[in-house]
């Protein structure tokens, strides 16, 4: 398998591995610098590893969790393994106070940490063995040691998006396409070189080629599909899955071309229980709280800063009306960050470069300041902290003209931050809007308390690195 779903989520099965190498390695640097630092004896550390395991176990949790944030293990697809391991010193410094805060709250625990000689040299010691495990690591993963043999059963349309989307160097490949079967009386969309023509039957090309999975990937099932062949194949162990879920499983979101209202009512996901409800509105709270507390001063130094660059009358905030749950209109706000009279002749989108966009506006846009109003719309149950971002109406009545299933997003209350925040840059037309629409159908579909986690703790990054913003 190239994925485990948790909770619904589809998680790179590679990378679930790193992190746990590097749970254990970092695990290892601890109880590691202890022994030297305490002990000496070996037998003597042995008899004592039971007190030394939970300090070992929280050393590797909170710095697992800073580098989660921090998007570590994602940097090595864009940044290299110079960029990760960039990422990992800068976790694992911020990681030293955490740790020894930890220490503070629960001290009968986790001894070992109250000393920062300690976290400091095993910090230095894991970032060396850290470096050591991924070389390793990703020596194994190159040589295709997790990736599956995969064969699509169709040569159109469909056929066509899967191998441009996904053949992508920035999608986290978990296969490597075997090839394209046509279908007699299909129209073919794949160049020449990615097709199969079969001597016999597809059972019989499996049982001499290791091919894992089949994606049924056809234009039109009604003309026929090879079923006695594909049963063959199931048979033989061969995973049979259609198109548009093996798109959604590898690249994170919802092929809205290859969908239909049919599979949106038949596939797996777009539930939510009671229980979920109720955590993620303690969740929504938290976070709210959280980080009310966290920006409050930077929210009084943006309202200083807005002033002294507009003058003391200028509005500091602004107000805008914006779509929620079941299409209901409710006012988001936002930290001015434009001239006062930026829409004088109407609503635009928002422009790289805009020359409406003030000095001050064009710093807190950067560093996503200009949104930290709107935890009070979390706080008031108009917005969620995870979920699509709001749009304004007079764009989603020309959206949801234009893209199929739009209005789909509003099942769920707007998002502070959200899936399509992490995965996608800013939008600022309608074929990015139509990109966002993928990842937050994906999320809609499958929602759970761990993906908002994950979301809620990834979005540091993109404040941190700047993804995504205008």
């Amino acid at each position: 398998m190239a994925h485990v779903r948790l909770f619904r989520h589809y998680i790179h099965l590679p990378f679930v591995i790193l992190g746990l190498i590097d749970f254990i390695v970092l695990g290892f640097a601890l109880a590691f610098t202890v022994f030297f630092r305490f002990f000496g004896d070996l037998q003597f550390f042995l008899d004592s590893f039971l007190f030394v395991l939970p300090s070992a176990i929280a050393f590797a949790l909170i710095n697992l969790v800073v580098m989660l944030a921090l998007g570590v293990h994602q940097s090595r697809l864009e940044e290299g393994m110079s960029g990760m391991m960039l990422r990992t010193i800068m976790g694992l410094i911020i990681s030293i106070p955490l740790c020894g805060f930890a220490y503070f709250l629960v001290s009968d625990w986790f001894w070992y940490l109250g000393t920062f000689n300690v976290l400091s040299s095993a910090s230095v010691f894991g970032f060396f063995l850290l470096g050591i495990s991924r070389v390793v690591f990703f020596a194994l993963v190159g040589k295709d040691t997790f990736r599956r043999r995969v064969l699509v059963l169709g040569a159109g349309f469909r056929a066509r998006q899967l191998l441009e989307d996904l053949e992508s160097p920035f999608n986290r490949k978990g296969f490597v396409f075997q090839g394209f079967v046509p279908l007699p009386d299909e129209p073919v969309e794949v160049k020449d070189e990615h097709l199969i023509q079969l001597p016999g039957t597809m059972q019989q090309y499996i049982l001499k080629h290791p091919v894992r999975e089949i994606v049924v990937a056809v234009d039109d099932r009604r003309k026929g599909l090879p079923m006695d062949d594909l049963l063959e194949c199931k048979m033989e162990g061969v995973r049979i899955i259609d198109g548009a879920n093996f798109y959604e499983r590898e690249s994170r979101k919802v092929a809205l071309e290859m969908i239909t209202r049919g599979w949106l009512v038949f596939s797996d996901g777009f539930t939510v229980s009671s229980v979920y409800g109720i955590g993620k509105r303690s969740l929504d709270l938290l976070a709210a709280i959280s980080l009310l507390i966290v920006s409050l001063p930077f929210m009084v130094l943006t309202v200083i800063a807005i002033k002294i660059e507009d003058g003391w009358k200028a509005p500091v905030l602004y107000s805008q009306e914006r779509v929620g749950l079941n299409n209901n209109i409710f006012k988001v706000h936002k930290f001015r960050s434009m001239i006062t009279d930026a829409e004088k002749n109407g609503a635009v989108w928002a422009t790289k470069n805009d020359s409406r966009v003030t000095k001050v506006g064009a710093f807190i846009r950067k560093v996503r300041i200009d949104e930290l109003p709107q935890i009070f719309n979390v706080l008031n149950g108009s917005m969620a902290f995870v979920g699509p971002r709001p749009e304004r109406p007079v764009f989603v009545e020309q959206l949801s003209a234009k893209i199929p299933f739009y209005s789909e997003r509003h099942r769920v209350k707007p998002g502070l931050t959200g899936w399509a925040q992490l995965c996608f840059a800013y939008a600022d037309n309608e074929e990015d809007t139509r990109e966002k629409l993928r990842y937050d159908l994906y999320y809609i579909k499958n929602q759970s308390l761990l993906l908002d986690l994950l979301v809620i703790i990834q979005t540091v990054e993109v404040v941190l690195f700047k993804k995504g913003s205008q």
